[in-house]
């Protein structure tokens, strides 16, 4: 039962082939295709994957990647500059899978917070739309809000105990700060 359920999830999801000249080709729709579709197909949460034609390699993250580079450029920055230093800092350091997972698990918390807001509107009339939206945003502030405070201690919590293992490991040694 779980491989036929598997099968069935590659099969419902769309594939888009790169080509070596940088045309997206989508297979659902048998045509080429722009950035900006592929834009509109992550907006309508429409599952797919980008793949290279010539190795089969997915390209996906690499195509997201460009969608928010592309959006940055024109204008509406997702992270501020010191916050994209900092993430350049810490990429590729030891810290990289403290930061990349917890990053993920709070992004998918709001994902999943999102998702069940927009279960819950539904059948609302455009009226109902309009004064639900306007409620959505100051409780997902409030609860993301929350979130990053108790976020916060916890990794100064978790620099304060490396930094007492990292001194304590150095006196063992000899050696003192």
């Amino acid at each position: 039962m779980q491989n036929k359920k598997t099968a069935e999830t590659k099969v419902t999801q769309r594939v888009i082939k790169k080509y070596p000249n940088r045309r997206l080709y989508d297979t659902d729709t048998s045509s080429y295709i722009t950035l900006a579709e592929v834009k509109q197909l992550v907006m309508d949460s429409e599952p797919f994957v980008v793949r290279d034609v010539k190795t089969g390699e997915d390209l996906t993250r690499s195509i997201l990647l460009q969608i928010i580079l592309e959006e940055e450029a024109n204008g509406s920055p997702m992270f501020t500059a010191p916050v994209l230093a900092s993430v350049i800092r810490f990429y590729g350091h030891a810290m990289q899978g403290l930061m990349g997972g917890y990053l993920e698990k709070n992004i998918q918390s709001l994902m999943e917070v999102q998702a069940k807001f927009a279960e819950q509107s539904k059948g609302l009339t455009p009226e109902m739309w309009t004064q639900f939206v306007a409620m959505q945003s100051p409780v997902l502030q409030g609860m993301m809000g929350g979130n990053l405070d108790q976020s916060k201690n916890m990794l100064a919590q978790m620099q304060e105990q490396m930094q007492k293992q990292t001194d304590q490991m150095l006196g063992a040694f000899g050696i003192k700060r």
